[in-house]
């Protein structure tokens, strides 16, 4: 393959964050390509990956919007005998990934954590305490062993996929059954902690009352699906 490490990011409407974010991981890895798959932003956000300069930098533009084919269409362009994700709009959180890519040595996946020691929450209490109740539910319904299902923030091998492909629909509780289905076909799982830091520019998660329980609903009624699918 011809790069170590592929991350992906999706972005919409990241004008003001994207190119620190692109920056620091570039600094921080060494032999890694960055996969960025725009959701039609319209604040220049385009404009501002196009003058990036950088032949690991692999950028795709599409009309559509959504966070779990945004990341099936960055997964299935990577080249990396590892594959990580992280917020496009949190550039401080990049650091990680060297401790995260030293673990890898003995684990399959690894994923920042808010709710292991030293994790923590410094979002709005309303998106701590949605975080915390759909936690809580995925660990009565899908095991105790994984504490933080929703943080989506990790690096993996590659060959993780034999065990569980992501499938694309919805919105970050895609995450939640994947994580679910590579737990069940064995893979390791190891559980970095970290601070997730205030929204940088406010949640698009939770814009408006009714989105945000409506993808509440969306999460809870994944979960049972992940719950009772059969593989």
């Amino acid at each position: 393959m011809d790069k170590k490490i592929s991350i992906i990011l999706s972005t919409y409407n990241e004008a003001l964050i994207i190119k620190k974010t692109i920056n620091e991981i570039f600094n921080t890895l060494k032999d890694v390509e960055i996969i960025v798959v725009d959701d039609n932003s319209n604040d220049g956000t385009g404009e501002i990956l196009k003058s990036i300069q950088n032949e690991n930098l692999k950028v795709f533009s599409r009309k559509s919007r959504g966070l779990a084919s945004a990341f099936l269409l960055g997964m299935i362009n990577t080249n990396g005998n590892y594959i990580g994700w992280t917020d496009s709009n949190m550039p401080n959180l990049t650091h990680h990934f060297t401790e995260m890519l030293e673990k890898l040595k003995n684990y399959d996946v690894v994923l920042l954590s808010r709710y292991v020691k030293g994790g923590g929450d410094q979002r709005s209490k309303m998106r701590i305490l949605s975080s915390k109740m759909i936690n809580s539910f995925c660990r009565l319904i899908l095991g105790n062993d994984i504490k933080d299902y929703t943080s989506s923030i990790f690096l993996m091998h590659r060959n993780v996929l034999k065990c569980g492909v992501p499938i694309a629909y919805g919105h970050g509780e895609f995450f939640i059954e994947f994580l679910y289905k590579i737990k069940k076909n064995g893979m390791t799982i190891y559980e970095l902690p970290y601070i997730q830091p205030p929204d940088a520019e406010g949640s698009k998660t939770a814009s408006s009352i009714l989105r945000f329980f409506t993808l509440g609903l969306g999460y809870l009624t994944r979960i049972m699906i992940a719950r009772f699918r059969k593989n």
